[in-house]
């Protein structure tokens, strides 16, 4: 007979969510913390569950050949809420997996509201409970909590600065100047082959746009000067001090793109939008996250072809972001060593980007729903991107002289870097480079399909035992 036990999530965010949502499933009574609207954040609009507060992009879906893309497949093979929303909310965006953020976020906080195992709670946790708990504050949990937690690993918190892209009103881009296109016409899950809006940019309007760009006033740092940004989401300003060409190797690359409107003029460099929201009112600028002030946003960016008369519904921001050196102080199955009845999961373990934090909550879900059960769940092979991406956030990837070892965590995507390496793929004879790669990421998504399908059936035969 299932014993039924009260369990308590903190954070209403992606991981908080999909471990609420993993619990009810399992038939655990939920109560699901979030201190939003009593107390808000710097970075987050509305009070909704799974509010996507950067970008609305999940990224890649290719699970043939992408790390994230595989961890979506595993993600929706174990009914992930997150994906299956996102998946329902979907709009087009080339390869990647985007969604309309507001209807993503309303459908998420209706199912999880309607859950007949889970109670919403509205206000700040101030204090770690004593009993079952999952913390996922995610990377803005609250001073007074972060103390807390300070407090109960006796290890200093870290921090990261993470910046926000703006969003810009759809109807104020010149389409005389811009065309829809995807970067080689890729249709991707959700879309045509010509989802992005595409600015094109000459030599000179690009030199004309990093001196702007460089000499714009910016947000100042003050007592925070000294914390790092993670390079996944570095501020565009930051990128061009890097290297004047360092954009339009990045973000502005031109590769792939051929101007509507001057099909035999090559851009020198392209700014792309992707749609936010499902009426296609709303395009975010990619790669666009900035620490700019207002005003001097306003100015830089209308100097892009295309939007010298944009309107923005969303200016770029920055936000502190924080998170524990989770391989010193999380074990195996995310659980906090000094007090193994709270587990960790989200971004605040140093995971980046949203799947990954539902990932982590997922599978702090499952992991809590086998302990409360009195059953023993082994964690996801380390050949899996869900193996992999724990094993980077617990350390399990570390020998034991490592792991004694002092080392600089810094959050991190999932990627096959994590992965074990495959064996050389033989017997296909010289080959270019690019086909090399490519070969050897194929090796890496089908040992990962092949282990985490066995994983699923030696777990689905215990919880039968």
């Amino acid at each position: 007979m299932r014993v039924m036990a009260d369990i308590d999530v903190i954070g209403g965010g992606l991981a908080g969510s999909e471990a609420a949502w993993q619990l009810a499933e399992a038939g655990h009574q939920v109560r699901l913390h979030e201190m939003r609207p009593t107390r808000t954040t710097a970075a987050h609009q509305t009070d909704g569950l799974a509010e996507l507060v950067c970008s609305n992009s999940f990224r890649s879906d290719d699970a043939v050949s992408n790390a994230v893309g595989l961890l979506h497949a595993e993600l929706r093979d174990l009914s992930s809420l997150i994906m299956r929303e996102a998946d329902r909310h979907q709009v087009p965006a080339g390869g990647a997996l985007a969604v309309d953020r507001d209807g993503f976020s309303a459908a998420v906080t209706a199912t999880l509201t309607a859950h007949p195992n889970i109670t919403i709670v509205r206000g700040e946790i101030e204090r770690l409970p004593q009993t079952p708990a999952i913390v996922a504050t995610g990377p803005l949990t609250s001073d007074t909590l972060a103390a807390e937690i300070t407090t109960l690993t006796g290890a200093d918190r870290l921090a990261f600065f993470d910046a926000i892209a703006p969003i810009v009103y759809r109807e104020t881009v010149d389409m005389d100047v811009c065309w829809f296109q995807s970067r080689y016409d890729k249709a991707g899950p959700g879309g045509t082959g010509a989802d992005y809006l595409n600015c094109p940019m000459n030599k000179a309007e690009y030199e004309a746009f990093i001196d702007a760009l460089l000499a714009a006033e910016r947000v100042a740092f003050k007592a925070f000067e000294d914390t790092p940004y993670f390079d996944g989401c570095l501020p565009i300003e930051v990128m061009a001090e890097r290297g004047r060409e360092t954009l339009r190797h990045g973000p502005m690359k031109p590769m792939g793109l051929t101007n509507a409107h001057k099909p035999d003029e090559k851009p020198y460099a392209v700014v792309q939008l992707r749609q936010d929201n499902a009426f296609g009112t709303l395009f975010n600028m990619v790669g666009f996250q900035t620490k700019l002030r207002y005003g001097a946003q306003a100015d830089v960016f209308r100097l892009i072809p295309g939007l010298g008369e944009a309107e923005f519904a969303r200016l770029g921001g920055l936000h502190r972001n924080t998170y524990i050196d989770s391989p010193r102080l999380l074990d195996s199955t995310l659980r906090l060593k000094a007090s193994p009845n709270l587990r960790f999961a989200g971004q605040v373990t140093g995971c980046e980007g949203y799947v990954e934090a539902a990932s982590t909550g997922l599978l702090a879900g499952l992991f809590a729903a086998a302990e409360l059960d009195g059953r023993t769940l082994a964690p996801p092979p380390a050949t899996t991107a869900m193996g992999a991406l724990l094993g980077h956030i617990t350390g399990g990837h570390l020998s034991a002289e490592d792991a004694g070892s002092p080392r600089s965590y810094q959050p991190m995507n999932v990627n096959f870097g994590l992965f074990p390496p495959v064996e050389p793929v033989r017997g296909q004879g010289r080959a270019r480079r690019g086909e090399k790669k490519a070969r050897r990421k194929t090796a890496y998504t089908e040992r990962a399909r092949i282990d985490f399908a066995a994983w699923r059936l030696d777990n689905t035969r215990s919880e039968a035992a």
